[in-house]
């Protein structure tokens, strides 16, 4: 089973392919898709897809873990996500993967058990379960490679 890990965002989305066999996890790859604030964003929106679009048709993954995003303050920022994370349902969907998505609370809970954990906690724990050396970096590498994670440990996908 191939997981692909997404961390949305409009500047930086994290990525991360997990593979998940006979209950053991490897980080096959993982890293960001980044797009310039100089750009218009309708031009960023489509750099989003086909970099989504590539890793699909690069490591055909049976399924796609997403975060789903909650804002509270500021709702220009949220719509700008959420239009990002559509992009990469819609790469999802046009390649008839499914899509799973789990919010900040279930993956701070499926990796830690406490959905108040610090973003440092989240961060060793992915490190410890894929054994990495260092924490991938930016944050939304390390994000991403939760999410998918959270994907795989609660089996919330079609065998």
């Amino acid at each position: 089973m191939i997981i692909l890990g997404i961390d949305p965002g409009t500047a930086i989305i994290g990525y991360a392919i997990i593979s998940f066999k006979n209950d053991e996890l490897i980080a096959l790859d993982y890293g960001c898709i980044k797009t310039s604030k100089k750009e218009d964003f309708s031009k960023r929106l489509s750099q989003i897809y086909h970099g989504i679009e590539a890793l699909i048709k690069k490591n055909k993954p049976d399924q796609i873990a997403i975060e789903n995003i909650y804002f509270a303050k500021n709702v220009k920022t949220a719509m700008r996500v959420s239009e990002a994370r559509g992009v990469a349902i819609l790469a999802a969907a046009e390649n008839k993967i499914k899509v799973s998505e789990f919010t900040p609370l279930q993956v701070k809970q499926a990796l830690t058990g406490y959905g108040r954990a610090s973003k440092n906690q989240i961060q060793q724990m992915v490190k410890i379960v894929f054994k990495l050396k260092e924490t991938p970096r930016p944050d939304d590498v390390a994000d991403a490679l939760a999410i998918a994670l959270t994907c795989a440990q609660t089996k919330n996908f079609k065998l």
